[in-house]
């Protein structure tokens, strides 16, 4: 299927919310990992979101050259056309952007997505994301504010972070304290600030205990009930039913995450569930298996040429796919998107 358009990724998600299951968000950095993350979506039956990072956007154009927008417009336009081989809806998101990359990544991007619009086309990207947690809430939303407008006129989504992320990606690090637990104060000035969709619509990734990278379940606190006091707190604010989740909730720094507490974070409205570590680990572990058991064909040992099919790209490279898109089911089947396309 080709790339979701906007409105099939608002019903993606709008079938999440009302199901009650969740997406992987699965970051890349090379066609060999966008290929596993597709075979893992369509596999699982599942359909799904994959993104690149600034980090990923910077490797993506070339080491030596390192240009996000270059990157990002380059991993989309593979995108677009290997995607049209599976048979599974696929977005394309970019993750955390802080304040000082806004001007080299986010704002570039949506200026190339409302040309392309304005031309009858489809954004390059379907959502973008804003990460303001390392700012006051006030400026963190009044830039928010600024790219919903940019993101509406393009047809995109925009993702918020409200709260801070523990542990560290992509150079950005946040303290692991009590500011990873978002308060019903900040769901209100959320809403207060952005609407509830009038203005352009938007994913909160709000912060209940949640740290990027390995850590070990128990290590950090989750609290999954922060997010279900977040939603009564801006369903009262917009005048909703006690019950109504107006917020389309995103989950990071999930890696280590006990079953029960994933469960209990899509029960309370999260769509979008960030997975980078885990399958980061499962790609290169394969590879490392792979070098170890073929030592002697891999490397030139004493004066030996080698097994070429050994040390073929391609030949390594399929098998850490293929353990990369395993993790993706797995990630699917926990969110409980598999199975759940629908064409």
């Amino acid at each position: 299927m080709p790339i979701a358009t906007p409105e099939v990724y608002a019903d993606m998600l709008d079938r999440a919310k009302a199901g009650s299951f969740a997406y992987p968000a699965i970051n890349v950095s090379s066609s060999q990992t966008l290929n596993a993350a597709l075979k893992g979506f369509a596999d699982a039956g599942s359909d799904g979101i994959i993104q690149v990072s600034t980090g990923g956007a910077d490797y993506l154009s070339g080491p030596s050259i390192k240009n996000m927008v270059s990157g990002s417009l380059a991993f989309a336009a593979y995108a677009h056309e290997v995607a049209k081989n599976y048979p599974v809806n696929i977005a394309l998101h970019t993750d955390h952007c802080p304040k000082d990359k806004l001007d080299g990544f986010v704002r570039p991007l949506l200026a190339a997505s409302t040309e392309r619009v304005k031309a009858g086309g489809t954004p390059w990207f379907q959502s973008h994301m804003w990460d303001g947690s390392a700012v006051p809430l006030d400026e963190n939303l009044q830039i928010a504010q600024e790219l919903l407008a940019l993101a509406k006129a393009a047809n995109v989504i925009l993702e918020i972070e409200v709260g801070v992320v523990g542990g560290e990606e992509d150079g950005v690090e946040g303290a692991i304290d009590e500011k990873l637990y978002s308060t019903p104060e900040d769901a209100i000035a959320t809403v207060k600030a952005l609407g509830a969709g009038e203005k352009g619509r938007y994913l909160t990734a709000l912060t209940f205990g949640n740290v990027h990278g390995v850590y070990k379940p128990g290590n950090v606190k989750l609290r999954p009930e922060i997010l279900l006091q977040a939603q009564q707190a801006a369903a009262k604010e917009l005048g909703l039913s006690d019950d109504a989740r107006p917020f389309d909730l995103v989950f990071h720094g999930g890696s280590g995450s006990l079953p029960e507490e994933i469960s209990a974070a899509v029960d309370n409205g999260v769509v979008k569930m960030n997975v980078d570590t885990d399958t980061q680990y499962a790609f290169t572990r394969k590879v490392a298996d792979w070098m170890i058991s073929n030592y002697a064909g891999v490397l030139k040992v004493d004066g030996e040429v080698g097994n070429k099919k050994q040390y073929d790209p391609r030949n390594w490279g399929a098998a850490a796919e293929a353990a990369m898109s395993a993790r993706v089911v797995e990630s699917c089947s926990a969110l409980r998107s598999a199975g759940r396309h629908q064409a």
